[in-house]
């Protein structure tokens, strides 16, 4: 499917691009790195691997989910697709806390799959159904392998979208080598020897390992496309101390109202501390709202109730070129904002107006059918620019999590140039002040606004739109 937004210029520097812990640049630094490589290279020989490859006959695991078959053969675990609807895993009996695995796979260009690591299947969580972390096989054009997903719960927890190095290394249709550290709260993966994901979070600290075979359509599925693993091996005893190196990868943190350690040394800051109203004010006053807003279980919460009695909040302090990481959630039928580059002159009047993440209930509120085409539906500029899909444009929905469920937004700004996105994926890319953002900006509300969005600095605004939503996570790193 072609691009459904046109890119308002393609003048940005990339964003974060990762590279391979092979590959570091020259002078001390790289002299270290490459230290730390040899040495954990020494390390990986005389680590205490076991072959966890399943045998014949499968003992020690079961198949559950969708009716996918299993088989060993000529020493691969193969994986044969069937028609229907639901997912399919071989599952192991035993359950594993803190471990590496590395494993290679191959599967038919059609068939996606992955490495559960630490799975769940409880028959208190939605029907017993298989869950938690997932090291991706993805043979799409999309080829975000290694990414991490949290299967039937948060979705993507780590995409590909800014690693181009570990995407570009993927080879469809023929061997990959994968490597998973599970060690503490942090998830780390590997394709080929490049960094992929690394994720810091404490859902699950032990669990099962399984191998997927997703659902695909029947007609696909009816000629049985594979999908093939083989010398799965996994390190089970203090597997600290084989790690790989630090990779430089940027951590993406899923802790509840707390940083990691690699966030904190990335300069990542809390801008809500989860308990009280500090460094937070109400935009029709100097002090955090005396009611309208509530805080707790680890949520700032905008009560709703129709009136927006609360008003807005906005940060204490201005913010210029930062990537802004906000977790929200939404009641049904809710309406919300994410606003920066707020501009002064009007907040001191009491006017919260600035450039917008919309914050919506597409299905069920009415302004997700109001201005054009999409562009006040969930993640877009509000009343400027649709959210679409720009990561996966060949498979272009959005990843939303349901009302009631927590999603995640973030905005980079970088200069003139701003991204929106939403559960891993770029909704939005524009560049403010450029003569094809002004031209929006003519057909908005916004059109008497001199030099609307084009300021130099401005807080961070949440919007009470008289329906109740909650956040947490909220942290900002200065760029």
């Amino acid at each position: 499917m072609a691009r459904a937004l046109a890119i308002l210029t393609l003048a940005a520097a990339p964003l974060m691009t990762q590279t391979s812990v092979y590959a570091a640049p020259p002078g001390p630094a790289a002299s270290a790195q490459q230290s730390a490589t040899n040495q954990a290279g020494t390390n990986q020989a005389k680590a205490p691997w076991r072959d966890v490859t399943p045998r014949e006959g499968l003992a020690g695991w079961r198949a559950t989910g969708g009716k996918a078959s299993y088989a060993f053969e000529n020493g691969e675990l193969i994986g044969r697709a069937e028609p229907g609807k639901t997912n399919s895993w071989l599952v192991s009996e035993a359950q594993y806390g803190d471990f590496i695995i590395e494993f290679d796979a191959k599967t038919d260009p059609a068939l996606n799959s992955g490495m559960m690591i630490r799975g769940q299947s409880r028959s208190d969580y939605r029907d017993g159904v298989v869950h938690g972390y997932q090291a991706e096989i993805d043979p799409s054009s999309r080829r975000w392998s290694a990414g991490l997903y949290d299967e039937q719960r948060r979705q993507w927890l780590y995409t590909l979208g800014r690693n181009e190095a570990a995407r570009q290394t993927f080879r469809s249709g023929d061997w990959n080598h994968y490597r998973v550290e599970a060690i503490g709260n942090r998830l780390r993966t590997w394709i080929n020897g490049v960094p992929a994901a690394d994720v810091v979070d404490d859902v699950d600290a032990r669990g099962f390992i399984a191998f997927q075979v997703h659902a695909i359509p029947d007609a696909e599925a009816a000629r049985h496309p594979e999908v093939r693993f083989r010398k799965v091996r996994m390190i089970t005893e203090a597997p600290a101390r084989f790690a790989m190196p630090a990779t430089g990868l940027p951590e993406q943190g899923w802790l509840t109202n707390r940083l990691s350690e690699g966030e904190q040394r990335a300069g990542w800051k809390l801008l809500w501390d989860g308990k009280t109203g500090a460094g937070w004010r109400s935009v029709k006053g100097q002090k955090f709202p005396a009611s309208g807003w509530s805080m707790a279980d680890g949520a700032l919460r905008v009560e709703g109730g129709g009136g927006g009695g609360g008003g807005d909040i906005a940060t204490t302090r201005d913010y210029r070129d930062f990537e802004l990481s906000i977790d929200f959630k939404l009641t049904p039928g809710a309406n919300s904002g994410i606003k920066y580059f707020v501009d002064a002159g009007l907040l001191k009047k009491g006017e919260s107006i600035g450039l917008e993440y919309q914050l919506l209930d597409d299905e069920r509120h009415p302004d997700a059918k109001m201005g054009r085409d999409g562009n006040r539906t969930l993640g877009s500029l509000y009343d400027l620019i649709a959210a679409k899909n720009l990561s996966d444009p060949d498979s272009p929905g959005k990843r939303i999590n349901p009302p009631g469920s927590w999603n995640r937004a973030v905005i980079v700004v970088r200069g003139a140039h701003v991204e929106h996105w939403l559960n891993g994926f770029k909704m939005v890319e524009y560049d403010r002040g450029s003569p094809a953002f002004r031209a929006l900006v003519a057909q908005s509300k916004y059109a008497g606004v001199p030099g609307f969005g084009e300021g130099k600095q401005g807080p961070i605004l949440l919007q009470d739109h008289g329906d109740r939503v909650e956040f947490r996570s909220i942290k900002l790193r200065e760029l």
